[in-house]
């Protein structure tokens, strides 16, 4: 098995055109493949560099990433026609990098009754890029229910796109709002829905409107999105790099550190996603002057992302897992505020497990085959971990995460 370093690149030259589906399990396939897609909002641009000279997109490729969020942004904020060139630009550099785009519709993601001007012109988008072999899915209206934009309008738009092209996903992504009951008329307008949550500001947990305002409220919303969908669809969960609520004049500029990064990717997992989106690597204010030159923050990526993204990206060790279903057999862990997942294999049993914040302790796993004797503990040197009569134990401090691997 391999270890972090050990993480093989994927990436290829997209020349024909994907067909993206979902299949039983919630699981997102590309051209039959399965896999957990991770993308970023915003990527490197086109053509942009890394530190090491490569161009930024081959960069993430490399360490497993798939998707990119592009279309309208910053100053050019809806779909004309220099926005449809830049999107052609973004396309053939995902495609040339082994990924896929996400362009945002943005205004055309509602069509409202006697909208006709603006269904055409979403069906001429449509038309521009559904073949394009640098597409992976449509992003839709962004934060709908927070906007308290009307769900018809939505779905609308939905029913053009999947009429026009159903080859390929639609996109939404939730605030951290609402309740499941105002959030569930919503399903109908998207393949694929999400949320996004960002624990780390000054004070902690301010994205939130909750009473946890701890990292570990991205499994909270993760379980609200899977109760919201009821196994319907897969989710997909937003995390952070960076956002306003640590960018906006008077606010303090910090970022999660290694550790909360990895627990929120693992927790969100977890609870439910089939993939996830890291947000705000673009974010000019959060630059340092090496990364300024460049436009992307390769500084949180070395130092943060990138070891994540080797654990759990396209190509990496634990993505048989990922795509798995849940497995079948009747597993528990003992502990205070231990959370687990539990997937099969054809040749391997894995249990990801993390605990949220308070006390150090010790947690007991039990249900496991009886013919299996002991495991392994991925990203941790090959730790052994023993299994006697289906039952081990192991120690987790606060937000801290294992995953363990058993051989069958």
């Amino acid at each position: 098995m391999l270890g972090i370093a050990g993480a093989t690149c994927w990436a290829e030259v997209h020349t024909q055109p994907s067909v993206f589906s979902i299949n039983s399990d919630n699981v997102i396939e590309i051209d039959g493949k399965k896999v957990f897609p991770i993308g970023f909002t915003l990527g490197p641009a086109p053509g942009a560099k890394a530190p090491d000279g490569r161009e930024g997109l081959a960069v993430i490729a490399d360490a497993g990433g798939l998707l990119i969020r592009t279309g309208p942004h910053g100053d050019n904020n809806h779909w004309d026609e220099a926005t449809i060139e830049a999107e052609k630009k973004w396309e053939e550099a995902a495609a040339r990098n082994g990924m896929y785009c996400m362009p945002w519709l943005h205004e055309l993601a509602e069509i409202r009754d006697g909208e006709s001007a603006k269904a055409a012109k979403l069906k001429r988008i449509l038309d521009l890029f559904r073949n394009n072999p640098g597409l992976g899915y449509w992003k839709g209206a962004d934060e709908p229910e927070w906007g308290k934009l009307p769900v018809a309008a939505l779905k609308t738009a939905y029913d053009i796109i999947k009429q026009q092209d159903p080859n390929h996903p639609v996109w939404i992504v939730q605030a951290p709002r609402g309740t499941v009951e105002t959030l569930r008329p919503y399903v109908d307008t998207y393949d694929i829905g999400g949320m996004d949550v960002y624990p780390v500001s000054v004070p902690a947990g301010v994205h939130s409107r909750g009473t946890n305002k701890e990292i570990s409220m991205v499994g909270d919303f993760t379980k609200m999105m899977m109760e919201t969908q009821q196994g319907e669809k897969p989710v997909t969960m937003t995390l952070q790099i960076a956002w306003s609520g640590v960018t906006k004049p008077g606010k303090k500029l910090v970022f999660p550190t290694p550790t909360q990064e990895r627990f929120m990717a693992y927790e969100a997992i977890i609870d439910g996603a089939r993939g996830l989106t890291f947000f705000g690597g673009q974010l000019p204010t959060t630059l340092n002057t090496r990364d300024r030159a460049l436009g992307w923050n390769w500084t949180f990526w070395e130092h943060v992302l990138e070891p994540v993204m080797k654990e759990i990206g396209h190509g990496s060790p634990l993505e048989e897992a990922l795509t798995a279903p849940d497995a079948k057999l009747p597993i528990r862990c003992d502990g205070p505020g231990m959370e687990f997942l539990a997937r099969e294999t054809p040749g391997a049993l894995y249990i990801l497990a993390c605990k949220r914040q308070g006390n150090a302790i010790e947690a007991r796993f039990s249900g496991l085959p009886a013919n299996i004797s002991h495991g392994k503990v991925m990203y941790e040197a090959e730790r052994i971990v023993s299994v006697d009569h289906g039952t081990f134990t192991d120690s987790f401090g606060p937000f801290a995460v294992h995953v363990y691997r058993f051989a069958r």
